[in-house]
């Protein structure tokens, strides 16, 4: 049976061989905080990737140069969340030697910072890493929609060491108080629910999108735990992984075939 896992602003928790997590915060409104999360990965090289950015406070500040030897050991920032940018230019000050990556939309977002030239959705991480760290990017979505509130899309990364699938809002789990309680994609794992307007407008994107999820289910099938953005993380018995994104599938089968029906799109 999955676990979920609520985790207070300002925390890093060691999930073991490498991969230290952090959660923020982020306050809708400025009342209810869903928080929000980075990670700092080691590789087997001794170097660190950071996925994400965040404003380190003094005490998580601290922790992370302990574990890189004052930051000499980060050796790149991934920015795998197209909307999620609040951090981007406080993290490029504090880790100046890193490599920063994002996508198209970071690049156009902030000009100004020392990009690495290829965008992480048009396959730029693809093999940076070794097997250790690995990425996968949905089909049949957009990236970025001309509704900018549509924030469903986004580059998953796993931690195959630790077991641990990173994400931001394609895959979600929120636990949050009343009346956010009441929406029917919190306290289990789920896709964003701004999926039907995330879908490529083409009748092959539902069938696209769901084989992408299959794929990746079945390629990252040992994950052992979803960290994901807002608030939660998500533990999985051994081998429970598929059958989890099978039940996410099945919880979205209608808004795919309500795609799949539309007679004319452009």
């Amino acid at each position: 049976m999955a676990e979920i896992t609520k985790v207070k602003p300002g925390t890093l928790t060691d999930f073991g061989n490498g991969f230290y997590h952090i959660r923020g915060s982020f306050k809708l409104g400025g009342v209810v905080d869903l928080g929000t999360h980075c990670a700092l990965v080691e590789l087997p090289d001794g170097r660190f990737v950071f996925l994400d950015s965040y404003t380190l406070d003094d005490d998580l500040k601290a922790k992370v140069d302990a574990l890189t030897d004052g930051g000499k050991k980060v050796a790149a920032i991934i920015n795998v969340h197209p909307f999620h940018t609040l951090h981007i230019e406080w993290m490029a000050k504090a880790y100046p030697e890193a490599k920063l990556y994002g996508t198209r939309r970071h690049h156009e977002k902030f000009p100004g910072l020392n990009w690495e030239s290829d965008f992480c959705e048009a396959g730029a991480l693809d093999g940076l890493f070794g097997d250790a760290l690995t990425f996968s990017v949905p089909e049949g979505v957009q990236m970025v929609c001309d509704d900018e509130n549509v924030h469903f899309s986004s580059v998953l990364a796993y931690h195959r060491p630790s077991k641990t699938i990173f994400v931001d809002d394609t895959l979600s789990c929120i636990k949050a108080p009343f009346p956010l309680s009441l929406l029917p994609f919190t306290g289990k794992l789920a896709f964003h629910p701004t999926l039907a307007k995330a879908l490529e407008p083409n009748p092959y994107a539902a069938d696209a999108f769901r084989e992408w999820a299959i794929g990746m289910a079945q390629d990252w099938a040992d994950a052992r735990r979803v960290a994901t953005a807002h608030n939660t993380t998500v533990s999985f018995a051994d081998g429970e992984f598929p059958e989890k994104i099978g039940a996410a599938l099945g919880q979205v089968s209608g808004t795919l075939q309500k795609h799949r029906d539309q007679p004319t799109q452009s």
